[in-house]
């Protein structure tokens, strides 16, 4: 089948009209123009070569590579919307070089593909033409004309580069950063579990079920110890008289024996155990003098922040990196690295902070899992913020959800500190109320703070530094025009800072001065079976005497745990 009966099966039968000639010069048209014989599938004769002033017998062109054009001037005759008047109509769309202005008519009515329509509005050109017949003009300006490979190349070198890079994306840096810390103090932990006791993992006097070091050796590397950061009652006042000698023998950090006295049968002292050049000055007096207010007393502060980074075995750090790579490595992403940081650290020191008011004063206490729980509350709030944008929020209510229960309820067992997560929690949520932006249910009513925008076309910390500058650049202008709904929602905000601020103040006071300690709050982290609310519980009777010395009988034996 020829082409013009695959492009226009009915166009055989208009072979009769004649299309328009073309001519040998440029500027001279012939009066009369021939018409065509009866088009025929045979291939044509080639033997004598018509020549310009010649009619072809079968096609328009002399010859495939003829340099002629169509005249711009020529009248066009009956235009018809089929493939056979196409070849003419398209010089005169174009005219030459690509400058001539288009026809009124259109001649395609084919639906050719890559070729315009006549019912579809034409988009403005420019003096290039993709038609490889048409000469070019040599009056005109000659323009370099982009492909659209060379549009997308550079395209994409603005924000991609081909296959093998995508669009940029935030790093998650302080996750990345914080997770490989905390992985190389692990090694550093089973380094120095194996230097002291010749054993990577805690197995004498008892296994570690946490596969991991000594309890002893992570006290004596910085795990929140209360009898390392101040007095405890028990300790820097035991009774010793003639009969009685109930001063604390505290364990060596290289232990393996059931005395917890070191390999050569000597004893610790508290500075063997506490360790960071512990001062003398600090240690409790074993001769029965000792007074609860003796100063100067232990004041190793720094377990508040150290435990973050510690960890009781492969087990403990294994799940708890694995959330922090997936839920704190996205939460970075959508706050950006800042928030996150303040976030994270804030909460796992007020988990720490309230164990240490709370929780058994002879258990160690180690590990991130405080700082997650703020990050799992950052999520529920986020959550919660965005509940109508959500496509299945209810399923993600129930993920968050079973990941607190099943944390609180393990927090109930033995060697856990189930006041690190609530506090790390609680910290999450009212720090998430003041960083984080408002509601999208409030965003709409007040017209204020847009939601996050993607993070490959904005840093997620523009919003932040936007607002500080322009609060910093006219603080009265920045309260002006707000709209009441605004206001209680900063006012909310405000309160929640000011409330945690506050707590955080008195819990750290209630620590070094008064030490109040709540009698049912040990239940919180612990079920009353088999003793094990009295896990780790150095406190005793004790009766004030004249001389500041105290009468102590302890109510079990000092314990220590993860």
């Amino acid at each position: 089948m020829a082409a013009n009966d695959y492009y226009n099966t009915t166009s055989r039968e208009d072979h009769t009209q004649s299309p328009q000639a073309y001519h040998s010069s440029y500027g001279n048209p012939r009066d009369a123009t021939p018409s065509l014989p009866p088009y025929t599938s045979r291939p044509p004769s080639r033997s004598h070569m018509a020549r310009p002033q010649e009619t072809s017998p079968v096609s328009p062109f002399e010859a495939p590579f003829d340099d002629h054009v169509y005249p711009m001037s020529h009248p066009a005759p009956v235009s018809r919307f089929d493939s056979q008047s196409t070849i003419g109509a398209d010089s005169r769309y174009y005219g030459q070089g690509g400058g001539g202005k288009p026809q009124s008519t259109s001649s395609f009515q084919d639906d050719i593909p890559l070729r315009d329509h006549p019912g579809v509005p034409l988009p403005p050109k420019d003096n290039s033409t993709d038609h490889v017949y048409d000469a070019g003009d040599p009056s005109a300006p000659v323009r370099r004309r982009t492909n659209s490979i060379e549009q997308g190349t550079q395209a994409r070198g603005r924000g991609m580069s081909g296959l093998l890079k995508r669009p940029k994306k935030r790093i998650a840096w302080v996750t990345y950063l914080l997770t490989t810390a905390m992985v190389a103090v692990f090694i550093g932990q089973i380094g120095r579990n194996w230097q002291l006791t010749g054993s990577p993992i805690m197995i004498k006097p008892t296994f570690n079920p946490m596969i991991g070091p000594s309890t002893y050796v992570t006290i004596n590397m910085g795990a929140r110890y209360t009898p390392c950061m101040h007095n405890v009652n028990g300790v820097q006042n035991p009774i010793v008289n003639a009969t009685h000698d109930f001063s604390i023998g505290f364990p060596c950090p290289e232990t393996t024996r059931d005395d917890l006295k070191s390999k050569t049968g000597s004893g610790c002292d508290l500075g063997d155990l506490c360790g960071f050049n512990f001062p003398s000055e600090w240690l409790p007096k074993t001769d029965g003098t000792g007074c609860l207010n003796d100063k100067p007393e232990p004041n190793q502060w720094f377990r508040f922040i150290l435990p973050i980074f510690l960890h009781a075995g492969l087990i403990h750090i294994g799940f708890n990196m694995l959330l922090q790579m997936t839920l704190g490595r996205e939460m970075e992403i959508l706050i950006g690295p800042i928030r996150y940081f303040l976030v994270y650290f804030a909460s796992g020191i007020f988990g720490f902070v309230l164990g240490g008011n709370f929780a058994a004063p002879g258990i160690a206490s180690m590990g991130a899992s405080g700082a997650l729980f703020g990050v799992i509350g950052l999520t529920l709030l986020d959550l919660l913020y965005h509940w109508q944008e959500r496509p299945s929020p209810m399923k993600e209510l129930g993920f968050i959800m079973l990941d607190i229960v099943i944390s609180l309820v393990l927090g109930l067992l033995p060697g856990l500190d189930n006041f690190s997560h609530i506090g790390g929690f609680l910290m999450g949520v009212v720090l998430g109320i003041c960083i984080l932006r408002s509601p999208a249910a409030l965003q709409k009513r007040i017209g204020h703070d847009p939601p996050y925008k993607p993070v490959s076309q904005s840093k997620s910390d523009d919003h932040m530094t936007s607002a500080t500058l322009k609060f910093a650049k006219a603080p009265v202008g920045f309260f002006k025009g707000r709209k009441p709904a605004w206001w209680a929602w900063w006012l909310v905000r405000a309160a929640a800072l000011v409330f945690v601020f506050v707590v955080f103040i008195l819990l750290l006071q209630n620590f070094y001065v008064y030490r109040n300690k709540c009698s049912w709050c040990k239940y919180i982290s612990c079920i009353d079976i088999k003793g094990w609310c009295d896990i780790g519980n150095l406190l005793g009777n004790t009766t004030e005497t004249a001389t500041c010395s105290a009468n102590s009988t302890l109510s079990g034996r000092a314990m220590f745990s993860y």
